[in-house]
């Protein structure tokens, strides 16, 4: 496996890829790698003939006071896992990579990026869009690969590709979950014992919450009961919600069809985000 901290040997072996006609796939990522990552990897490999995964933690997508310092790291073990995976390139940037001096341009996006996460963290999803738009136009890939465990990130790449008519593929992979449905995220290392005892309680009401819709349970109500469910396990719920798939506006009332629940709940000082799909009936 290559490994580049400068975009000129990245570019260098990208670009010795495509003269070859090789089709390259991105995974980005923060590092602190897990199962999920890796199913990452398995799919970009089933979708191309090159892949690089990216580890960089993205200053610009933390707000002051998040976790950036403390955000989980651990490079050595992240490059044994990707070789293992057969990742063909990992890129590792610096920020004076990703932002040098006097850089001035950032996405601002909206649409799926106002609200819930949004509102939680204003300025969040332009540190997103700008990173994975750089990562893009770094590597450029084909196809990007990236995890439905964060479906409003998910949908905002979606729509900053399409509206800046990037020519990539954006496929989300189903989010990868514990064995007791707690969906697996970096930040997990950090919850102390007895919430991770605690935390595959939101998993729980996710899918009662489904099961609730799918049987023609009132949206209102059911959302209203888990969330106060959720309260009395200890649980500081941001946000459980009912929304539309693809544009993140809240599910319409009385509409049936496919939607979406999100949710982003805190266990102590770390903070959970879960969602599944959910079929309204009433």
């Amino acid at each position: 496996m290559r490994i580049e901290r400068e975009l000129e040997g990245l570019r260098a072996a990208t670009g010795a890829w495509r003269a070859a006609g090789r089709r390259i796939a991105l995974v980005p990522t923060m590092g602190a790698l897990h199962a999920g990552h890796l199913a990452l990897v398995a799919e970009a490999r089933r979708r191309a003939d090159a892949v690089v995964t990216s580890i960089f933690v993205n200053p610009l997508q933390f707000l002051p006071g998040e976790d950036l310092d403390r955000y989980p790291r651990d490079e050595a073990g992240d490059l044994a896992k990707l070789r293992e995976a057969g990742c063909d390139l990992a890129w590792l940037p610096t920020p004076a990579v990703m932002y040098p001096p006097g850089a001035a341009t950032v996405i601002e996006p909206a649409g799926p990026a106002e609200g819930w996460e949004g509102a939680e963290r204003p300025g969040h999803f332009r540190g997103v869009a700008t990173v994975c738009t750089k990562l893009f136009m770094m590597t450029r890939a084909d196809v990007a690969v990236f995890g439905e465990k964060d479906w409003q990130q998910l949908q905002v790449i979606r729509r900053v590709v399409a509206d800046l008519h990037l020519p990539l593929e954006i496929v989300g992979l189903p989010t990868v979950r514990d064995t007791d449905g707690l969906a697996l995220s970096s930040r997990n290392q950090r919850l102390a014992p007895e919430h991770r005892a605690r935390a595959a309680a939101l998993p729980r009401r996710l899918d009662a919450l489904a099961a609730a819709l799918a049987a023609g349970r009132p949206a209102g109500d059911a959302l209203a009961e888990a969330r106060a469910a959720l309260a009395a396990e200890g649980f500081g719920v941001d946000y459980l919600a009912l929304v539309v798939p693809e544009t993140l506006a809240p599910w319409p009332g009385g509409q049936t069809g496919e939607a979406r629940l999100i949710a982003a709940a805190r266990l102590g000082d770390v903070r959970l985000l879960d969602n599944i799909p959910a079929r309204v009936l009433a």
